[in-house]
């Protein structure tokens, strides 16, 4: 038999459909009622095709309070030539390329510009369209914060390694080492964006006894930016780049280090969670993990156009035998608290940024 879902002795009575989070101290009491806080959901496909805003909001209900708001950065071409009539909708259902497509940005600003403004108070809109091979990729960053202001509060989910997604990519492939990841992450925190970052921590069908591929170079980034916050996605955990050997010891090693503060974490996706809940033994230590690092970890679903809300549910229910083990605290942290502190301290700093633009420009 499922699991039942832990919400309903765990937060109370749920808001009635027509509440909506919003500022201030009556805002606050209200956002306490949701299940949790989407740290990590896509409005759009691979082909650009997704859940209109305000569906999204009726998916969302009074289950979830706020989310992330953002696309997929890539598009996966269609090529009669390798398909035929067959018309892609994801990047492993044909052999034609991906590409940066940078209008997912225009797209994301004025879907959420559409909302009345209380409406909006639910949305953490990402700037995802750049090449982060590009050193002009801060460039184009700085323009959509100069076309939209007061509405992003930061960069991603953008990805450096993934599995098969980074060899299809049209152009060079991207580097942990790349002075144009670096451009971009200096000028996040000039400005005050959160990052949201994709790295797999090893690569494909890795052997677990050997040290991963990717880890020590992704630390290395991370200690080059002190200032910058940045949430890495999934813990590095892929769909074929299993956890490996010892996994939670590196996630720790991480979050022990006193240079590596300003690095969070998000449980996001149906695979990670697979292996959270694998067996009593890896629902206890990860559930021991968020223990030690309260502050760190943030919730998400990593779901893509999410159509309805049963759906969209489904891997906050996955996670909940590590919820369970969570005291109250805890649990409010990784569900809802962590993304408020840091996505509202992103709205501020970049608002401030963004006003201190305009005001250089007003000056004779």
């Amino acid at each position: 038999m499922p699991r039942a879902p832990i919400s309903m002795n765990v937060h109370g009575p749920w808001l009635a459909l027509g509440l909506l989070a919003a500022t201030g101290a009556a805002g606050q009491t209200a956002q306490r009622s949701f299940l949790f806080n989407d740290s990590h959901v896509h409005l759009t496909n691979y082909v650009q095709e997704g859940t209109d805003i305000r569906d999204m909001l009726r998916v969302m209900g009074n289950k979830v309070g706020r989310a992330t708001l953002f696309g997929i950065p890539l598009q996966q071409q269609w090529s009669h030539r390798v398909s035929g009539e067959f018309a892609p909708t994801y990047y492993l259902q044909t052999d034609a390329p991906l590409y940066y497509y940078s209008f997912t940005d225009a797209f994301i600003a004025n879907a959420y510009l559409s909302l009345p403004r209380e409406q909006r108070a639910r949305f953490d809109p990402m700037i995802t369209g750049f090449n982060p091979t590009d050193m002009y990729a801060v460039d184009h960053i700085r323009r959509v914060l100069t076309l939209y202001p007061g509405v992003f509060s930061g960069i991603g989910e953008f990805t450096i390694h993934k599995e098969f997604v980074s060899a299809k990519v049209a152009g060079e492939v991207a580097s942990l080492t790349d002075p144009a990841v670096d451009r971009i992450l200096d000028f996040a925190g000039e400005v005050g964006l959160l990052v949201i970052l994709h790295n797999d921590i090893d690569v494909p069908f890795a052997e677990r006894e050997k040290a991963p591929v990717h880890f020590e170079q992704l630390k290395a980034l991370f200690r080059r930016h002190p200032k910058t916050p940045i949430i890495w996605a999934h813990l590095g955990v892929g769909r074929v780049v299993r956890p490996v050997l010892h996994h939670l010891v590196l996630v720790e090693e991480i979050l022990a280090d006193p240079e590596l503060r300003h690095v969070h974490m998000d449980f996001s996706w149906s695979e990670v969670a697979k292996y959270a809940v694998a067996t009593p033994e890896t629902t206890r230590r990860v559930a021991e993990t968020i223990t030690r690092y309260p502050d760190r970890f943030l919730f998400g679903t990593d779901e893509v156009a999410p159509a309805n809300q049963a759906d969209y549910l489904r891997v906050y229910e996955q996670y909940a035998p590590v919820l369970e083990l969570l005291a109250p605290d805890v649990r409010e942290k990784l569900l809802k608290g962590n993304h408020e502190r840091l996505f509202d301290a992103a709205r501020v700093k970049v608002r401030a940024w963004e006003r201190s633009q305009r005001n250089r420009s007003a000056s004779p």
